[in-house]
């Protein structure tokens, strides 16, 4: 007899294991507790600042693209009708214009054909991590602490994730050449390491100049990839160059967002990927096959508004958010101040000093866990990230993750004032 359904369930143990892996439900917290405390200041959320926002620059955008659709590529409005409409082509549309945009913000010279865009940066690297990982061998290294998605995207991809070291400088190159010796005794294949030398998501490091160029020599003289990820480049005090930029032997897979740049409900992200494959074509190419059979193609009208928001702004992200970047670096050092202010005398508490991006990471002398979290939101009205969550809960047990784009002065100064007081009444 066939079932009608009523009873049937499903057993965990049958599903794919990434569902039970912590770091899949890790950040299921955080939205609870938003939702249960909703007068608690956010200090975690690494959302784009909102004072901004206003609904007529999606319409300005829309006309910038479709302008240029009539003006520069001689587009009928039957053709320009059918790009925003119909299906787009699985690259992208609007992969022209990002090159221009790489090279106008960061002297990176990339062929439109080698961009890929994706449904935000996150269908970037499952595509690249799908592709790279062939069999049991292959392996990626990430820096410990590591970017949430790039683990879940990890998970998803039954790819192994092994640490490097990371401290105040970003990663180690270093480090990397040990657990490279290491994966080859034990007969792996890295195929990449994931990095993010521009303020670093969750503890907000940069890499200094020599530090890139030494990762560039270790990834080439290995023969793996840097998967670069640059999601708060434009937001800091001193723009260094990208790896990208520096990369002269295709090292360097270049994965870009436009969600703090442009627009994060625009859901726009995209891969540079100009790597030959032997009998392949491009590795862009490649990462495209995989995207027909997952999202066939990111959103035109999405990319559209992307696109006019860059063109209005003559191709620069830069020129785009000189507001915001300001904002950015006024909360930034509103925010080590006010740490300075109300727990400069702490012993046992400490905080790094980035000069840009959107994280400050604080280490305490205690447990710094979910139950300390859900305490904090019911009895001090503040919400921050425990730092165990960006190590897959192996590490980072004694530090916290504030995050300072989306809040005013005045919260910024409450949210602080009451983290200090969470703090100091759990200090000896």
């Amino acid at each position: 007899m066939f079932s009608n359904g009523l009873s049937n369930h499903l057993d965990m143990k049958s599903l794919h294991g990434s569902l039970t892996d912590p770091a899949i439900s890790s950040m299921n917290l955080l939205n609870e507790l938003i939702d249960e405390y909703p007068v608690a200041i956010s200090m975690a959320a690494g959302r784009p600042y909102e004072e901004f926002f206003d609904i007529r620059l999606i319409h300005d955008y829309l006309d910038a693209y479709c302008d240029h659709l009539r003006r520069d590529r001689k587009m009928d409005e039957a053709g320009v009708t059918r790009a925003l409409f119909q299906y787009g082509t699985t690259k992208g549309i609007i992969a022209d214009i990002i090159a221009r945009n790489l090279a106008e913000d960061e002297n990176i010279d990339v062929a439109p054909e080698s961009v890929v865009v994706t449904v935000g940066a996150q269908e970037a690297m499952f595509l690249v991590l799908r592709t790279l990982r062939a069999n049991e061998r292959d392996v990626l290294l990430a820096p410990a602490p590591t970017y949430v998605g790039l683990t879940g995207a990890a998970l998803l991809t039954d790819t192994p994730v092994w640490p490097v070291r990371s401290g105040e400088n970003g990663i180690d190159p270093e480090d990397l050449v040990l657990q490279l010796k290491r994966a080859d005794e034990q007969g792996k294949r890295v195929r990449a390491c994931y990095v993010t030398p521009n303020f670093a998501n969750p503890t907000g490091t940069s890499m200094d100049l020599a530090s890139r160029h030494r990762l560039l020599d270790v990834a080439e003289a290995h023969g793996i990839l840097l998967l670069e990820d640059n999601a708060y480049g434009l937001f800091g005090a001193e723009r260094l160059p990208t790896l990208k930029a520096l990369d002269r032997s295709g090292t360097v897979v270049y994965i870009g967002s436009f969600a703090k740049t442009g627009m994060p409900g625009a859901r726009v992200g995209y891969a540079v990927a100009d790597q030959r494959v032997g009998g392949g074509g491009l590795y862009a190419d490649q990462l495209s096959k995989l995207k027909g059979m997952l999202t066939v193609n990111t959103s035109p009208i999405a990319q559209a508004v992307i696109a006019g928001k860059l063109l209005l702004n003559d191709y620069s992200l830069t020129k785009a958010n000189v507001r915001e970047t300001a904002i950015y670096q006024r909360n930034m050092q509103l925010t080590l101040n006010e740490l300075d202010r109300r727990l400069g005398g702490c012993a046992g508490v400490r905080w790094n000093t980035p000069t840009g991006g959107f994280f400050v990471t604080v280490t305490v002398p205690f447990v710094v866990d979910d139950e300390l979290l859900a305490d904090s939101a019911r009895h001090h009205g503040v919400l921050f990230t425990p730092m165990h969550h960006f190590y897959g809960g192996k590490d980072g047990f004694n530090q916290l993750r504030l995050s300072i784009s989306l809040l005013t002065p005045e919260l910024i100064e409450e949210g602080v004032s009451r983290l200090a007081a969470l703090i100091t009444s759990r200090l000896p």
